[in-house]
């Protein structure tokens, strides 16, 4: 399947479990995918913005074409229009089926199979910090109600003295780590709890059936 860039700004818009800029469950997310479809990023550009002024997403919110400047997520659907915003349709993207993943095993399983899993981690303030071109480790003992960030987890590797890591991608900008990519050591007690809450999606063009 050819690799297809999904709008983060919609599930923002339409927050599915509770999904704000601030945070949400990926799970709900993979649940709303299912039935609801999620369009590609060129049908809502990320603006890092709640869409706080209502309480559901309308068709605008999840595709538009705007003629210059662009209408931002806080505008009214009438401001919207106004200034020069139509809805368009789009092609939904759908995920099959959805399930956790915990474990080292059953993450590079998963990846190794169907590709790169969401897994929640605690963001430390040092973890913040992460400038890149090594392997983050931090000691910590984190249960699943420490966790407070979401990140992708794409592969792993192992370095020269044998530390064996996960191969990250997060949400903070390319200026952050690695170019946005960060390495996360697997050692148990030092890898920010990553393998205590992963999840997975099979993607789809076609819509399941209930």
């Amino acid at each position: 399947m050819t690799p297809i860039g999904l709008s983060a700004q919609v599930i923002v818009n339409c927050h599915p479990g509770n999904g704000t800029c601030q945070g949400g469950e990926p799970m709900d997310v993979y649940n709303y995918t299912y039935d609801n479809g999620v369009p590609h990023s060129s049908c809502e550009q990320y603006v890092a913005q709640n869409l706080d002024y209502k309480d559901n997403c309308e068709a605008i919110d999840l595709c538009r074409d705007c003629t210059w400047p662009p209408c931002m997520a806080n505008q009214t659907t009438e401001e919207c229009v106004n200034q020069g915003c139509k809805v368009k349709e789009f092609k939904h993207h759908y995920v099959s089926e959805y399930f956790p993943v915990r474990g080292n095993d059953q993450m590079k399983a998963e990846i190794y199979k169907n590709g790169p899993i969401s897994c929640g981690i605690e963001a430390t303030p040092d973890f913040d910090l992460y400038s890149g071109f090594e392997v983050y480790g931090e000691k910590l003992n984190v249960t699943i109600d420490d966790i407070n960030h979401e990140i992708s987890i794409l592969g792993w590797g192992i370095e020269d003295d044998g530390t064996e890591y996960w191969i990250g991608r997060n949400s903070w900008g390319n200026y952050w780590g690695e170019w946005g990519f960060f390495r996360l050591t697997q050692k148990e007690g030092f890898n920010l709890g990553v393998n205590l809450d992963c999840s997975a999606g099979i993607p789809s063009y076609d819509k399941p059936k209930p």
